[in-house]
């Protein structure tokens, strides 16, 4: 199997770090000293066109797949933006992607472009307190009512609720005794965030102060059907069309994190001077990075 970049791929790695080139280390140690989400950075990145990478062409998006935004995400994460650049548009990368699979025409027409310019933001409404990562086990609940959905429950860890003003949000709408199956009876919606019905509290963190964590409160949420994603009872096996391929994003935003850590800090045992020479050349410096098959010397 060959892991070489083409030659678009190369292309599309040097277009990212010339866009991360312009957000040194001082932008992101301010963004994680002052909690300010990272606009400008996401701005950059959507002018560029890439937070549609992997949307089909015909939305606005590049029409390119799971490996190319996987190169994008590992890039903006190697750069030194870490995961607070990598979270910050990583929804949008394959978030969206339930209703490129499952959606109707009308459905990708009106929540994809929007999307894709930036002009909306999405959050992501599936963890919760008692269930975890159970999807299963979620106890928020749609209720049916004409032509609308009534949604109550409780979400955690939701990511970007503070400055989204969507959501695509998991609920039960058929009791869980009547499935056949723990994962049958749910169902997917992309919708307005309405903080009328949706209150939204911060989690502090340790970590990625800039790109929030959230604990929503939902009552009487309103949403017209228009906005399920697939049919009614099936939203686990939509939302897994997102849920899968970000994986993979998440991990090559740790490769990526894990690769400059190694570069900066053999560039801190290279100039560290103690005792007149460079700590790299230490014998308890040197064996852990031997160990991982990392060769100081070239960086020392």
């Amino acid at each position: 199997m060959n892991f070489e970049l083409s030659e678009e791929q190369r292309s599309i790695q040097a277009a990212i770090q010339k866009i991360c080139l312009q957000f040194d280390d001082d932008y992101w140690l301010q963004r994680d000293t002052d909690g300010v989400f990272p606009e400008a950075f996401v701005k950059a990145i959507t002018d560029g066109g890439w937070l549609g990478i992997a949307m089909p062409e015909e939305y606005g998006g590049a029409g390119l797949g799971i490996t190319e935004a996987a190169i994008l995400a590992h890039t903006i994460a190697r750069s030194g933006a870490g995961m607070s650049g990598a979270s910050a548009i990583h929804l949008n990368l394959f978030g969206p992607n339930p209703i490129v699979v499952f959606g109707s025409d009308e459905q990708k027409q009106r929540f994809l472009p929007p999307l894709i310019e930036g002009r909306d933001r999405a959050c992501f409404g599936v963890t919760e307190p008692d269930a975890g990562l159970n999807t299963s086990a979620l106890t928020t609940r749609a209720i049916r009512d004409g032509d609308h959905y009534i949604i109550n429950g409780r979400k955690m860890w939701t990511t970007t609720a503070q400055t989204a003003n969507k959501i695509l949000i998991i609920a039960r709408t058929t009791d869980i005794e009547e499935c056949d199956k723990p994962t049958e009876g749910l169902s997917l919606f992309y919708t307005d965030l309405n903080r009328d019905q949706i209150e939204v509290r911060l989690i502090e963190k340790m970590g990625r102060k800039a790109v929030d964590s959230n604990a929503l409160f939902i009552d009487d949420l309103i949403v017209p059907a228009e906005d399920r994603i697939g049919k009614e009872g099936e939203g686990w096996k939509c939302l897994l069309h997102g849920l899968n391929p970000e994986r993979i994003l998440i991990a090559a935003e740790a490769v990526g994190l894990g690769q400059v850590a190694l570069d900066k800090a053999a560039r801190y045992a290279r100039d560290r001077i103690v005792f007149n020479r460079s700590i790299g050349k230490n014998q308890a410096l040197r064996t852990p990075w031997l160990k991982t098959g990392w060769n100081l010397r070239q960086h020392t």
